[in-house]
């Protein structure tokens, strides 16, 4: 659609990965926004870092959701509801970043990632390089990135 001369994409679906953090809360607040104006669909992504599989094999496993976890998505659930956007709820494993670039290109694919800038990473990813880094070098689609 062309306004002003100014190209415009339709937004339709937003990913929002979630870890419960205060910015990925954050996160989510901006992606109701925008998806109030662009009468978009959110889709909450709670990673569980799982390491890559190795010649080792692959440590066990537990498939249930935490009770924290359930309690943060129900929440998101909610605070979508009560601002009229549908929420949907996905949970994945695997490394983290790889994994929110795979759901975002996946099947629906999204149009955009909202996400805040740090979440409940570790030292680890501080020294290598933040998860919101990866994706924004890495996604083929427009990243917001919340503080």
């Amino acid at each position: 659609m062309l306004r002003h001369g100014v190209i415009r994409k339709k937004i339709s679906r937003i990913l929002v990965p979630l870890d419960g953090s205060k910015n990925s809360i954050r996160g989510l607040e901006t992606a109701i926004t925008i998806a109030r104006g662009c009468g978009s669909t959110i889709t909450g992504l709670y990673c569980i870092h799982e390491q890559s599989h190795s010649e080792f094999g692959k440590g066990s496993s537990n498939d249930q959701p935490s009770p924290q976890m359930k309690k943060f998505m129900d929440a998101a659930k909610v605070l979508a509801a009560q601002n009229a956007i549908d929420f949907k709820e996905k949970i994945a494993r695997g490394e983290i970043g790889y994994t929110i670039i795979k759901t975002a290109r996946g099947n629906p694919k999204h149009d955009m990632i909202v996400m805040g800038s740090r979440g409940r990473s570790s030292a680890k990813q501080m020294i290598f390089g933040s998860i919101s880094n990866y994706v924004i070098h890495t996604a083929a689609m427009p990243v917001v990135i919340v503080k």
